[in-house]
């Protein structure tokens, strides 16, 4: 059996797709090592050497990066690819400098203050207030520490523009997207769209850049669609 290998976000671990293991763990599921290199090139790297054979990847936001980098790696290895809030576009000089000044935070020992500043850009304005999910962002960001956070920055900073290969991903390939993603806007999903011939779209209503918690039914159901299709 194909295990599923689920490529975590920024400041996230294996709580971001929590539900969704629950309801696959019928399946062989791998949770990639996104904290442990400052590379993109890297991290695909390890997650090549960590997984045997074919798989399905799943990455969300920083692990879309991650899995445009393992198509371009290996395409081969992966037999459907789900990218979510995510884009296949190269850092904005304004993204960088907002990243150095959450990353100048971290060195200097403010890493408590990095969810406050994020945390009303993660999730759909309605969410703003949610409690539960801010104390759930707030474990992961604990769970994935200061310098783990500051290499993945510098990864994300220096990643390439995945654009120019999207037309070369050939397996089957769903890309969602909240409709109230401010991070990683429905726009650059469907620029992907555009990009990856037969590839499936779904912009998710009432939901912000953590799809996998904030729609976790419906991101559960997905997912359920792409594994079968």
């Amino acid at each position: 059996m194909e295990p599923i290998v689920f490529v975590p976000g920024l400041l996230c671990t294996e709580l971001l797709f929590a539900r969704q293991i629950a309801a696959f763990s019928d399946k062989p599921i791998l949770i990639a090592d996104h904290r442990s290199d400052d590379s993109l090139a890297a991290i695909a790297e390890r997650l090549l050497a960590a997984v045997p054979g074919r798989f399905a990847l799943a990455g969300l936001s920083m692990g879309g990066y991650v899995a445009m980098e393992v198509m371009r790696q290996a395409p081969d290895r992966v037999s459907r690819l789900m990218l979510l809030d995510t884009s296949a576009r190269p850092d904005t000089e304004a993204q960088t400098a907002n990243r150095q000044r959450l990353m100048d935070h971290a060195a200097a020992g403010r890493f408590d203050r990095i969810v406050p500043a994020l945390f009303p850009m993660l999730v759909h304005e309605n969410r703003a207030d949610d409690a539960h999910l801010r104390q759930v962002v707030e474990d992961m960001a604990r769970q994935t520490g200061a310098d783990a956070f500051l290499r993945q920055q510098r990864a994300i900073i220096a990643r390439p523009d995945a654009r120019p290969g999207l037309a070369a991903i050939a397996c089957p390939t769903t890309i969602v997207v909240g409709e109230g993603d401010r991070l990683t806007p429905p726009a650059l999903a469907a620029e992907m769209h555009q990009a990856i011939r037969g590839s499936r779209l779904v912009e998710i209503p009432d939901c912000g850049h953590l799809s996998t918690l904030e729609t976790p039914e419906v991101a559960t159901r997905l997912m359920r669609d792409w594994l079968a299709g």
